[in-house]
């Protein structure tokens, strides 16, 4: 896909990983539909992706919200008159362990709202806008590229029984939906990052930061602009798809 003028959607576009990717793809003179829920976030990224070279507009939105999915990518096909792909980035965390005790006695278990509130975002949230993004495509007889972001955690990780298991649905659905929707020339696949330096990530301590890097056997942590670069060889390479990449550094080696 050459990414010139192509209509693409960034779920969590306003921040983090999202607007990386949202500056990427407009250097490469992308028109970008962001969706976030911090109207600030989003201006400020509005105006770095035009700076970039490409065009972008906001749209604030809960994506675990059907009836705001279903409006917002109405009115991005409305804006723009097209839509050739969609990054499903959006997430939150609530980490904890399942259960906690000491000397036999349990002293906190998670909850079931830190499990929905993740599932609710960062797979229902995935599945409303996957579909949304397919079926206008359809509808359009457009050629795109559903773009998930999983995580390395989708294979387990410690107080994350809610997280790891929405990355690794988010995985499992990257893979159905290749084998769905090529039949109409769509494309899925999905980016699993490593611990990469956010804002969020670089905020944490200089001590946290230089023991997460050290259990990276390239010893630092990703860039989100290399995130970035990763999704845009996905979008332009029309024979990749049903693959999740794992942007680690190695830490699964």
């Amino acid at each position: 896909m050459n990414l010139q003028d192509k209509v693409i959607v960034i779920t969590g576009g306003g921040q983090g990983l999202g607007r990386s990717m949202a500056l990427s793809l407009a250097a490469k003179g992308a028109k970008l539909g962001l969706i976030d829920l911090n109207q600030a976030k989003l201006d400020e990224a509005v105006q770095l992706c035009k700076q970039a070279g490409g065009d972008a507009r906001a749209y604030l939105g809960n994506i675990a919200k059907e009836e705001d999915v279903v409006k917002i990518f109405d009115q991005v096909v409305a804006d723009f008159g097209n839509l050739h792909g969609l990054i499903n980035n959006a997430g939150i965390l609530r980490d904890g362990l399942l259960i906690k005790a000491k000397d036999g006695e349990i002293q906190k278990k998670m909850s079931l709202a830190e499990w929905q509130s993740v599932i609710d975002v960062n797979l229902t949230g995935v599945f409303l806008c996957g579909r949304e993004a397919a079926e206008r495509m359809i509808r359009l007889g457009t050629k795109g590229v559903i773009l998930n972001i999983s995580s390395v955690s989708k294979s387990g990780n410690v107080g994350q029984t809610n997280y790891s298991a929405a990355k690794a649905g988010v995985a499992a659905m990257t893979v159905t939906w290749a084998k769905e929707l090529a039949r109409y020339g769509i494309r899925s696949a999905a980016i699993a990052p490593g611990f990469i330096a956010t804002e969020m990530v670089a905020s944490m301590k200089p001590e946290a930061l230089q023991k997460m890097a050290e259990g990276i056997p390239l010893h630092r942590l990703g860039d989100p602009a290399e995130i970035g670069h990763t999704a845009i060889y996905i979008f332009e390479n029309d024979y990749f798809t049903g693959r999740v990449i794992e942007m680690d550094g190695g830490i699964r080696l």
